[in-house]
């Protein structure tokens, strides 16, 4: 049994991410082709930022779905990784507890437990036994049914918790990334996916800050908080907005 702590490395990205951007949306204004535009060294790189910012300023976003950045994560628990797939413009290879025997059951604890001496102890008692029981029941499904690899662990593998950790590979355009730092840098989003989610937007920060640079949690850009009843305070609701224009108008 070990504990595990979230680490993540961008694995790839598409070369040269500013000109790509910058030639797909001069494609759709230009009748150069967007061979030429990406081609020419001679227009200087600020004008290339200052046409994108305009272009993503009046809403049109798809030139940032040509570049795309390929991450490699660990260290979160399948809790996590359950939220991170509903992002679903994105692609996932995701390490199989179907395949991969866990000798060693690897977890995340969650701080408000980990803070509290006595639900730290529960819930690592839990983990023991859940851990020994899993192993038990491969060792006697192998022993029963003369099997080993997949075809015991992907049913001793039900005994598994949501906090056993996983490893997963994932792919988002420029656009998915921004509509997911949006949604779970907010502090209404879980910690866990949370801290995934600031993690990915350093890194590329530093490889795209014209774009990113600006990115945080969707209040930020709406001017007010979407959550409802739920807000933090940052940030006005919805509904006290739109009741202070109906005040002033």
């Amino acid at each position: 049994m070990r504990k595990k702590t979230l680490k993540v490395e961008i694995l790839a990205y598409t070369p040269n991410p500013l000109d790509v951007i910058y030639s797909a949306c001069r494609q759709c204004y230009s009748p150069s082709s967007a061979i030429s535009v990406f081609c020419d060294e001679n227009v200087p790189r600020e004008k290339k930022i200052s046409l994108v910012k305009k272009v993503l300023s009046s809403g049109h976003e798809s030139p940032l779905e040509h570049v795309s950045f390929t991450f490699a994560i660990e260290g979160i628990s399948r809790a996590c990784s359950h939220q991170l797939v509903r992002h679903r413009l994105a692609s996932y290879s995701q390490q199989s507890q179907r395949y991969v025997r866990l000798e060693d059951l690897p977890f995340i604890i969650p701080p408000i437990i980990e803070k509290n001496d006595t639900a730290r102890e529960k819930f690592i008692e839990a983990i023991s036994i859940l851990e020994k029981t899993y192993r038990e029941l491969v060792t006697i499904l192998e022993n029963e049914y003369g099997e080993k690899g997949e075809k015991i662990l992907q049913d001793a593998r039900y005994i598994l918790p949501n906090a056993c950790e996983t490893k997963i590979v994932v792919t988002m355009n420029a656009r998915e990334l921004i509509h997911f730092f949006e949604n779970r840098c907010c502090s209404r989003a879980q910690w866990e996916i949370r801290n995934l989610a600031y993690q990915m937007l350093e890194l590329v920060r530093g490889i795209l800050p014209e774009i990113f640079n600006d990115i945080e949690a969707k209040c930020a850009r709406l001017g007010y908080c979407p959550e409802g009843p739920f807000t933090c305070g940052k940030y006005p609701t919805k509904e006290e907005v739109l009741k202070n224009d109906r005040e002033k108008a």
